[in-house]
């Protein structure tokens, strides 16, 4: 971990520095530990933001990390096919090879260090499952599945599929090299990443190598989240402990800082982050299972929509039979 990496971060673009006389810090201002749960046919996950109020995520929604686990052969698991509405799900596989098919003509396998990035707009349907060859063998597997969530405006759009190979993804360092930034959506400094986004968000992966430290600018406009994939550190100006499983929900400002504790886990060398931020939507949210809008009648009608088969049909030949 991860899959998308150089050995030099040095010879990337760098990150400009922000001011330091003018520039303000974001502090921490919250700090959770994902519990554990079970997610479709049974794949363990991290529920990231179980116990952060809904109005200090906007415009997220959900976030799982999809293990980190070494399955052994005939146990991988995925999920059947289920209907989604009113939101953007956002796949991102670290390690490991999952397999998405929708309704609308999308799909094909997530590999290390790609994402797959469906617009669920006015309804669709979807599986993701680990391919056949990795159910067989077994193998390692690690990502996260992030829900974006839309505005009323444009929760009725139709529905988008977009896949981002890994090595479509921006990549950036720090000026002394100490941490590698890949920008999946959105853009850090002026470098704009792949994913395209109803909503304006920006989605980062970050590296940071033991005892670096890393400061970047942040649209003050933004939310700020970070969540620790792997590995020991610190967030904010207030050098705040942050280590695996745990989210740091940041205060106004218009810069972020992490660093990376000088001795790290063998099993994790690095500090690695998901940073995370948008514009907040400040809508009602009525989310319940596979659907996000604004109301509960809306909720209901997306039910009975789905029971009624207007959310879109399975394919003749689909994955999962």
């Amino acid at each position: 971990m991860p899959a998308v990496t150089v050995e030099n971060p040095a010879v990337l673009p760098a990150i400009s520095v922000p001011d330091p006389g003018t520039t303000v810090v974001r502090p921490v201002t919250r700090l959770t530990t994902a519990p554990r749960g079970l997610e479709g046919e049974g794949f363990p996950v991290r529920r990231a933001f179980a116990g952060v109020p809904v109005a200090e995520l906007d415009p997220f929604v959900h976030m799982d990390q999809m293990g980190e686990v070494e399955y052994g052969p005939g146990e991988p698991k995925g999920t059947p096919w289920h209907p989604h509405r009113g939101f953007e799900t956002v796949t991102y596989m670290i390690d490991g090879t999952f397999q998405h098919q929708d309704s609308i003509g999308g799909g094909g396998l997530i590999t290390n260090g790609g994402t797959q990035w469906m617009t669920a707009g006015a309804g669709i349907l979807h599986i993701e499952r680990p391919p056949d060859s990795l159910v067989a063998s077994g193998g390692l597997f690690h990502g996260i599945q992030l829900w974006v969530n839309l505005p009323a405006a444009d929760k009725w759009v139709s529905p988008r599929y977009q896949d981002i190979e890994p090595t479509a993804a921006a990549l950036l360092s720090s000026p002394d090299g100490g941490a590698l930034v890949r920008v999946i959506a959105g853009s850090v400094d002026g470098h704009q990443g792949p994913g395209l986004t109803h909503t304006p968000i920006t989605m980062l992966h970050v590296t940071v190598s033991p005892g670096a430290r890393l400061v970047m600018p942040w649209p003050p406009e933004f939310n700020a989240l970070v969540y620790a994939l792997a590995g020991a550190g610190t967030v904010g100006p207030e050098d705040r402990p942050v280590s695996s499983g745990q989210l740091a929900v940041l205060g106004p400002g218009d810069a972020i800082v992490v660093a990376a504790d000088r001795s790290q886990e063998s099993r994790s060398p690095s500090l690695e982050l998901l940073v995370l931020g948008g514009r907040p939507i400040r809508e009602p949210v009525a989310a319940y299972g596979p659907f996000v809008m604004n109301t509960k009648d809306e909720l209901a009608q997306a039910f009975e929509d789905f029971h009624a088969g207007k959310l879109g049909t399975i394919p003749a030949h689909h994955i999962g039979s």
